[in-house]
């Protein structure tokens, strides 16, 4: 997954607003306690990253 898709999805699941908040603030446990953007930054997989969100939340099936 491409990091242009991962942060579209975001935003669909959380709007425009919230994504970039909610990936700089919620730590996930699927991510060994980093957030969102940590765990980018430390070059894990868009597509990791992604599939934890949809761990954590309750993510419409068409965007998983």
């Amino acid at each position: 997954m491409r990091l242009t898709e991962f942060w579209r999805r975001m935003r669909a699941h959380f709007g425009d607003t919230y994504a970039e908040s909610w990936a700089t603030d919620y730590v996930l446990a699927p991510l060994g306690g980093r957030t969102v953007q940590q765990a980018l930054a430390e070059g894990e997989s868009a597509k990791t990253v992604w599939r934890a969100v949809c761990q954590v939340e309750n993510v419409s099936p068409r965007l998983h």
